[in-house]
């Protein structure tokens, strides 16, 4: 028998069952309408924000350990000689587009109407003191680094363990891609209270800041936007001109036209594996190429994460007018490649990744995580313009690898 939960319908089926991005919508509208008709209101209910902040906050740093250190361990070696090629080009698109956010967020600086109150900065002021830093933190005990959110001894560690259980026995890492779906289920539950958080969050911004607040949200999506487009239309295709030596635009078209647009509306790149292993298959390449490089890209090839974290990171580092030169903007790239690569495959999973970037600015956990927030407002349209150019480049830069040079 059915248990009655799971044919729940009308407004508690709506709230347990419903779209996420239509809820998101309605708390977004709902909360700009309070925020600007009932101020006094909206600040009472600024709990709702806070809450689901915090629980951002704690669910992030165990996120990345886990994810990390399970997808390392269970990671295979390939026989196949076309995998090597398809990685580096899942790589250095990633990085790429990590460097065209840096480009456009240096162009184009966005500030945020965060909450600064009671906020005491100390940015490094050149990269070799970020390098620093970055040594500092990444040899610090794991149970701190979880326990004050230090995402680079997060990392580091979680690298370091992932390397080493790759030798451990298969129950082993059976326990880690468990404990790593266990950890995203909890993910995905506090992603489902998103439409109460960012309800509470835009409700008190517009309260205290009017619309102004709002016109930075714009402008922060049209660049975000902005850079996937420039990625998936002037990055991507110079990278597969490169390979095969011919006009790259028809199979770009495609692989937007077939992978793209379902990947926009599913918001889920594993959920379009099996729409990306269609498409290669009418390309005639290589089954057992693209059976192996289809989910691996799923997984690392995140050029659209790339591009949010880094977007937002430097947003928060113009906010707090941070100073930031070159050779760091260029290690913020790198950073952001490897976080990317670890981004979680449930919807917003990137967002989570910013404070490890932010880590890098001496940013703290409190402003990266109002910073996250401000990424599930405009989230709407961002994760599903980032699962776009994600999924569509994984059939992009498998065909590139596997046709042959000037093959029409």
């Amino acid at each position: 028998m059915t248990h009655p939960a799971s044919r729940a319908t009308g407004p508690l089926g709506f709230i347990l069952h419903g779209s996420l991005v239509t809820q998101i919508v309605i708390g977004l509208i709902a909360g700009i309408l309070l925020g600007h008709f009932a101020p006094a209101t909206a600040q009472s209910i600024a709990l709702l924000g806070q809450l689901f902040v915090s629980a951002l906050k704690s669910v992030a740093p165990i996120l990345v350990f886990v994810l990390v250190m399970a997808s390392i361990a269970n990671q295979k070696a390939q026989s196949s000689s076309r995998m090597g090629p398809i990685l580096l080009l899942y790589v250095m698109g990633t990085f790429l587009a990590a460097l065209v956010a840096v480009i456009a967020s240096f162009a184009f600086p966005i500030k945020l109407k965060l909450n600064l109150a009671d906020t005491t900065l100390n940015p490094p002021s050149d990269i070799t003191e970020v390098l620093l830093d970055l040594l500092t933190n990444i040899v610090v005990n794991p149970i701190d680094a979880l326990l004050s959110a230090n995402y680079m001894g997060i990392l580091a560690w979680a690298i370091a363990l992932g390397l080493a259980l790759k030798h451990g026995s298969q129950s082993s890492r059976d326990l880690l891609t468990d404990m790593a779906n266990s950890v995203s289920s909890l993910v995905r539950l506090v992603i489902r209270f998103a439409p109460l958080g960012i309800f509470g969050l835009v409700a008190v911004t517009v309260a205290e800041s009017g619309f102004d607040a709002l016109r930075q949200y714009g402008l922060l999506l049209i660049v975000l936007v902005g850079c996937m487009l420039a990625v998936a239309l002037i990055v991507n295709p110079l990278i597969v001109f490169t390979k095969l030596r011919r006009n790259p635009y028809p199979l770009v078209f495609t692989c937007l036209r077939e992978s793209g647009i379902t990947a926009f509306f599913t918001r889920s790149s594993a959920a379009n594996i099996p729409v990306n292993m269609a498409l290669c298959e009418r390309l005639g390449l290589n089954k057992d190429t693209y059976s192996v490089s289809i989910p691996l890209g799923a997984t690392i090839n995140m050029a659209g994460a790339a591009v949010t974290i880094t977007v937002l990171t430097l947003a928060a580092v113009h906010t707090l007018n941070i100073q930031a030169d070159l050779p760091t903007a260029l290690l913020l790239s790198l950073v952001a490649t490897v976080a990317a690569c670890g981004a979680s495959g449930v919807a917003g999973g990137s967002l989570l990744l910013i404070p490890l970037a932010c880590n890098m600015f001496g940013i703290s956990d409190d402003i990266a995580m109002q910073v996250v927030g401000v990424g599930f407002v405009i989230g709407v349209v961002q994760d599903s313009v980032e699962t776009a150019l994600n999924s569509s480049t994984d059939v992009l830069f498998t065909a590139a690898a596997t046709l042959e040079p000037g093959r029409a």
